[in-house]
């Protein structure tokens, strides 16, 4: 990584030297569109700008993301003081959903032959369907295209449209056609996105979009630049260790099952003061968690139910319910694990399957584990101060004032009260040191 960035800035400095068109840089966007992808893009953006890099090139290939992390890339490229080519490819490759708003929002829009665009509407997934549910005036845009009786469909859908139609008109795109893929989930080839001016150029590769976008104006931090991108080298940045880290830990199961862990081993800290590990990995994960929920569309009713249901599930053990808090809190944990991710992207929900596994597992931490320390500390004390007195023994010889007796199959030192014969019953009273206080015990032990 340290070797690409020092080639990169070295093609840099020797480009005028060598009368050769500065290196761009190629930042790829693959996979679903989340917190780690804008954190990767924001950044490559940034360091192309120190560099001096002509051009970014972002090469897409998604499905779609969250829409949090769909516009905080396009507000880095928006800002970027250098211009960015969106190009969809290679060949099999999507710009879906949030990828046809960046692609709108780059200074320059491409695609590669047999790729497509579109369906961009922000409730494509999960919206309820059928055939009589449309708005037949036709109100908010296309006739038919409007989901009736949904106030909150209708609001995303319009934000996102009203969103895409700007940046279609700032980059001087088809328009009308950008809000159809948002209002009708529509697509295109790439073919088709050239002919109705939704793209700019159909580019079979990096190579030749470069050579394709030559000598092109476009604005970009103020400044009208001129491209001269022909036959330049395009390195491309790779995802560091800080992204990929990010990438696991916003992975919704993986920061669902921190908090969790979290939560469990803090509970069993506190069950057992001094262990100290549990307290430290419960403190980390709990962090760790949150910091992955500030960057996902965390439903917080739901957080605060899966954290009541496990209050309830533990309070089950001091308090007598009858089960009621335990049921409670089962029901409280499932919900709030349902509601917890307030998205309709599903590689950003949480499967239902780990949902029950977790809730089985919790169920049986609770119930089996916390369960057991709770009666083992509850049982009789079987050695030290607390195991001897109130014990019953027996005077080994006549007894004045102090002498000897045995009390749990131990010679120990006694001091009576009351005077008392060889082989008479006698209880500890107390422990100071190596001598017992002892009375005389009741005639029915």
């Amino acid at each position: 990584m340290v070797l690409r960035r020092f080639l990169f800035a070295a093609a840099l400095a020797l480009a005028p030297a060598l009368a050769q068109p500065a290196p761009v840089a190629l930042v790829a966007i693959e996979g679903v569109i989340g917190p780690a992808t804008a954190d990767f893009v924001g950044r490559s953006l940034e360091r192309a700008a120190k560099e001096g890099a002509p051009l970014v090139v972002l090469r897409l290939d998604t499905p779609g993301g969250l829409d949090s992390s769909m516009r905080d890339i396009i507000r880095d490229i928006l800002a970027s003081p250098v211009p960015v080519a969106a190009w969809v490819g290679p060949s099999g490759a999507r710009a879906a959903s949030a990828g046809t708003f960046i692609l709108y929002a780059s200074h320059i829009a491409a695609m590669a032959p047999a790729t497509n665009l579109g369906a961009a509407s922000p409730v494509a997934i999960g919206a309820p369907s059928g055939g009589d549910q449309t708005d037949p005036s036709g109100k908010d845009g296309k006739k038919g295209a409007q989901p009736a009786g949904d106030t909150m469909m209708r609001k995303a859908t319009n934000d996102a449209a009203a969103y895409i139609r700007s940046l279609a008109e700032l980059r001087g795109r088809n328009a009308d056609w950008a809000e159809r893929a948002v209002r009708e989930a529509v697509s295109l080839s790439s073919s088709e996105a050239k002919k109705i001016k939704v793209i700019d150029v159909v580019a079979e590769d990096v190579p030749a979009l470069l050579k394709a976008i030559d000598g092109r104006t476009v604005k970009a931090g103020g400044e009208t630049r001129k491209l001269a991108t022909a036959g330049a080298e395009a390195v491309e940045i790779e995802r560091d260790w800080r992204t990929e880290v990010l990438a696991v830990i916003t992975n919704p199961s993986v920061a669902y099952l921190l908090i969790l862990l979290g939560i469990y081993a803090l509970i069993f800290e506190f069950t057992n003061p001094g262990l100290i590990l549990p307290g430290v990995v419960g403190a980390i994960c709990i962090l760790v968690a949150m910091y992955a929920f500030q960057l996902l569309p965390v439903n917080y009713a739901g957080l605060a139910l899966l954290l009541i249901g496990i209050a309830f599930m533990v309070a089950e053990l001091w308090v007598t319910s009858s089960g009621v808090l335990a049921v409670g809190g089962l029901v409280a944990f499932v919900i709030g694990s349902i509601m917890l991710l307030d998205t309709d992207v599903p590689q950003f929900e949480i499967p239902y399957s780990l949902i029950a596994g977790v809730t089985l597992a919790s169920a049986a931490f609770v119930f089996l584990v916390v369960g057991m320390l709770f009666r083992s500390r509850r049982r009789p004390v079987v050695s030290g101060r607390e195991y001897l007195v109130g014990a019953t023994g027996e005077a080994l010889e006549d007894i004045e004032r102090e002498g000897w007796a045995r009390v749990r199959s131990e010679r120990w030192r006694v001091r009576v009260d009351t005077p008392l014969r060889a082989g008479e019953a006698l209880r500890i009273t107390a422990v100071h040191g190596l001598i017992l206080d002892a009375t005389r015990a009741p005639a029915d032990q």
